[in-house]
């Protein structure tokens, strides 16, 4: 089972995080496409490619969507796919999420889900001179 990972971004953030990623993973375990989205991309044609990414992707177990900011444009763009067959999105998109989605590569698609969210949940925490804390 294999589910596919696509990260829709503003500018180079999720490329920049999947490269971070690759750094820290000897071999890397699931398919994984990038969609960066520029001030002056065209929205419709940001649409299509996603279309045409989740297609290239998807191994028949679903796309785990992953997206920087709720509201903003990638992760609305990605709401408007959503109605396609085994799609799941997150956003809050960080480093804590990303890599604990590749360290369960066999997860199914709403396991994944699940552990994006706490991945980036877990991720956030208050640091001060005494240590940090969650």
């Amino acid at each position: 089972m294999t589910v596919g990972i696509v990260l829709i971004s503003h500018n180079q953030i999720g490329a920049e995080l999947i490269n971070t990623a690759r750094q820290m993973f000897s071999c890397y375990p699931l398919p994984t496409k990038i969609i960066s989205i520029g001030i002056d991309d065209n929205t419709d044609e940001i649409r299509l490619k996603l279309k045409r990414t989740i297609e290239e992707i998807d191994q028949g177990h679903g796309t785990l969507i992953l997206t920087d900011m709720f509201g903003s444009t990638p992760s609305n763009i990605a709401c408007d796919v959503s109605e396609l067959h085994d799609i799941r999105i997150v956003s809050g998109l960080n480093l804590p999420m990303l890599i604990r989605v590749l360290n369960y590569p066999n997860l199914t698609l709403d396991e994944l889900e699940q552990k994006a969210i706490t991945g980036g949940q877990e991720g956030v925490a208050r640091c001060h001179h005494t240590g940090c804390t969650s």
